[in-house]
């Protein structure tokens, strides 16, 4: 089993390259688009708003933006689960993120010269060269103020990822091969990755669901998974809520027992 995210800039056409690893490795193809729509479905939230909460970074009016930091838990749970179930190539924006560098998750990089990104724009936007330009620059900055502002890190930092490949200078054939002998020599699953992903899993949905409840205050907490064993640590001012948390936990399976900690 093992699991390929392959992150890309906006417009940068990688679909045909994901669509053909996946036939070739006989594994699951899962695009951004279907993220969101199972997202949305599973913790009934508007596809807008999770699109918007992988996307934008919290206004000035949004505060700490604890709205988005919930939809991308949603977004995180959602992957999780799916790949939890299946072997599986991911094409789109953060699952490279949103998963983790996992034993057996290859986070590859595609990178597209920015004249085929323009171009792919004005065909599918219907946009003029000077235009198309402009919103690809826009999307890029967009992007990269999200990124910096959920994970800390720079959105092309390299160390985010396993594998780089540069598609202006490697044929797609020539890149499928590449990525196909690197998942199956180095990136197989083992015990540890599983278990690794398990609880993964299982933390991400907790606070998922326990974000959608907007009366508890989740961003006090830390949720800490280890084979099945829950651990919800706050602080003193907040250990009341933390039979609510532990009644939702408890309601999600692979959970066996939950307890509870004061944050240091």
């Amino acid at each position: 089993m093992a699991i390929i995210t392959i992150s890309r800039a906006a417009f940068s056409g990688v679909e045909a390259l994901a669509e053909a690893l996946a036939g070739e490795l006989g594994y699951r193809l899962y695009s951004r688009e279907e993220l969101l729509s199972d997202a949305a479905r599973e913790f009934n939230a508007l596809q807008s708003e999770l699109e918007s909460a992988l996307i934008h970074k919290p206004g000035l009016l949004e505060g700490r933006g604890l709205k988005k930091l919930r939809f991308v838990q949603c977004a995180r749970a959602t992957i999780a689960k799916a790949v939890r179930a299946d072997d599986m190539v991911y094409h789109g924006e953060a699952g490279h993120l949103l998963l983790g560098p996992l034993a057996h998750h290859l986070r590859v990089r595609a990178v597209v010269p920015n004249d085929a990104r323009v171009a792919n724009a004005m065909a599918r936007c219907d946009m003029t060269r000077e235009r198309a330009t402009r919103y690809v620059a826009e999307l890029d900055e967009k992007r990269s103020h999200w990124v910096k502002w959920m994970h800390g890190v720079d959105m092309n930092d390299p160390h985010s990822f396993d594998l780089m490949v540069n598609l202006g200078r490697i044929p797609a054939p020539s890149a499928m091969r590449l990525i196909i002998d690197t998942v199956r020599r180095d990136f197989q699953t083992t015990p540890a990755s599983q278990k690794a992903l398990d609880d993964l899993a299982l933390q991400s949905e907790i606070r998922a669901r326990v974000g959608v409840d907007e009366g508890i205050p989740d961003d006090r907490l830390d949720v800490v998974v280890d084979a099945g064993i829950v651990t919800i640590r706050t602080t003193a001012r907040f250990m009341a809520d933390v039979s609510k948390i532990g009644a939702i936990a408890k309601q999600i399976a692979g959970v066996t027992e939950v307890r509870s900690a004061l944050k240091e």
